[in-house]
């Protein structure tokens, strides 16, 4: 099973601390999803064995290491989690569940490599997604290994499809899309394709700033926010305008923070969390920065969906074909 094990560390994490303790590890919805399927999985076969990746290693790195997360899972799944750090044949391994080194210590893995892809292959008899938030990287264990192995959907990742694919055919009406953050550039195609099919999208974070200097114009039905002096938050204006279209909203689709939450720039990204809430709507909500800033607030259960997709959940929403879904057809 490819999951998505991609979880957020604290700073500061030691490798000392990388074999016994959790305290490195922030609490993550990534890991949590991935249960239904793993479970499932464990009562299907003789052995699970989870691949997946942290963050973007240049080589070799124990800080890195997947090993980590093996109480994590022992916890989710309730079950003995066994860790290898080789691509090796798992037939001596005692535990029904098998956790492999991350896979970006490859080479192979980021170059999607067929050869790398056969050795993944040469272990495992069945392939299973469970990773929708690297859906949108062409790497071996995502395009390659599927198409070597008879294949499947995870629960989690179906679901993901389902959600993002209703958002853009019919949602319920008033429908408003929300788009934050920064690097304008990759935002551009998700405002523009949510433009077409949502009532409104409001756009704020550090966007506004950059789109007045590139002087770039949207729809009419784009609401650009102001931002305040320090340019690390939306302005109060701002607020009340996008609380106004969010609270009379049916559908809500999010992703990005309103500010610079972690410097303390944290009233636009509370006044956008608490309009949905009080909305009662159907909302949908992803993004790392934007997920962390509502599991620190304890909001994240208030919201109808929590996707595990940042740049593959803004691809999907702009309208763009995700290679590793693409390898499941």
């Amino acid at each position: 099973m490819r999951a998505d094990l991609d979880v957020p560390l604290e700073a500061g994490i030691s490798p000392t601390q990388v074999d016994h303790s959790q305290q490195g590890m922030k609490p993550s919805t990534r890991l949590e999803s991935i249960r239904d399927s793993a479970i499932f999985l464990t009562r299907l076969c003789s052995e699970l064995i989870i691949a997946g990746h942290m963050d973007r290693p240049k080589a070799h790195d124990p800080a890195l290491s997947t090993k980590q997360l093996v109480p994590h899972l022992e916890s989710i799944l309730n079950m003995k989690v066994e860790f290898l750090d080789t691509l090796v044949d798992t037939q001596d391994t005692k535990a029904k569940v098998v956790l492999l080194e991350n896979l970006r210590f490859f080479p192979g893995e980021v170059a999607n490599d067929q050869e790398f892809a056969k050795k993944l292959a040469s272990i495992s008899d069945i392939y299973v997604n469970e990773a929708f938030g690297n859906c949108h990287r062409e790497h071996a264990s995502m395009v390659a290994l599927p198409r070597l192995l008879p294949h499947a959907a995870g629960f989690h990742l179906e679901r993901e499809i389902l959600e993002l694919t209703k958002l853009l055919g019919g949602p319920a009406r008033p429908f408003v899309a929300i788009v934050g953050g920064a690097k304008i550039e990759t935002k551009i195609p998700v405002i523009e394709n949510l433009a077409k099919v949502a009532d409104f999208v409001l756009v704020g974070g550090y966007l506004p700033v950059e789109i007045k200097k590139q002087n770039l114009s949207f729809k009419p039905n784009v609401i650009v926010g102001s931002t305040t002096g320090d340019t690390k938050d939306i302005s109060e204006e701002s607020c009340r305008a996008f609380g106004e279209k969010i609270y009379n909203a049916e559908t809500v689709v999010w992703n990005g923070p309103m500010g610079m939450f972690e410097e303390g720039f944290r009233a636009g990204t509370k006044t956008v969390a608490d309009a949905i809430t009080a909305s009662g709507a159907y909302c949908v909500v992803g993004g790392g920065d934007t997920v962390e800033f509502l599991r620190n607030e304890d909001l994240l259960k208030k919201f109808s969906f929590v996707s595990d997709g940042g740049g593959s959940m803004l691809e999907f929403l702009a309208g763009k074909e995700l290679p590793g879904l693409k390898a499941l057809e």
